[in-house]
């Protein structure tokens, strides 16, 4: 049997980095939705009352979520208000990218056309002392994995 080398640990999820069309985007805390889901339609056939065959109908992406501590940068805040105000359909292209243990690049998820449907802020608390975070909630046309 022949020597196999084999990641003696799983890569963490706390570091990752984000990219808009080649360019970081800045430090985001936390990134959630990178998900997609094979839909299937179910058909009988007449007489097989055993099973009923699954097809593949289609492909559903989540919706991906941004957050971050609130900065004055107003790049993603301007490029929202835009899309609400009607004066652009503007896509982005959007890149999550796993570093390893030493920062480098290890896995890449390139997400087609990208387009902002909510942002919201964190509670004002006068009681706290936490920090405030700006979430961002974009759809898309799918992704890819690559190396």
């Amino acid at each position: 049997m022949a020597n196999r080398t084999v990641d003696a640990f799983p890569y963490v999820s706390f570091r990752f980095r984000i990219e808009f069309d080649n360019v970081i985007a800045g430090g985001f805390t936390e990134c959630s939705g990178l998900q997609v889901e094979t839909e299937v339609e179910e058909h009988r056939e007449g007489g097989l009352n055993e099973f009923s065959h699954k097809l593949p109908k289609g492909a559903k992406y989540g919706t991906i979520t941004l957050k971050r501590g609130f900065i004055d940068g107003t790049d993603l805040w301007d490029w929202n208000q835009k899309v609400i105000a009607g004066q652009t359909q503007q896509r982005k292209n959007l890149s999550i990218i796993l570093l390893d243990g030493t920062g480098n690049d290890k896995i890449r998820w390139d997400v087609r056309d990208a387009l902002p449907v909510k942002w919201s802020s964190s509670e004002f608390k006068s009681d706290g002392n936490t920090v405030m975070v700006e979430t961002l909630e974009l759809v898309h046309h799918g992704f890819v994995r690559g190396a």
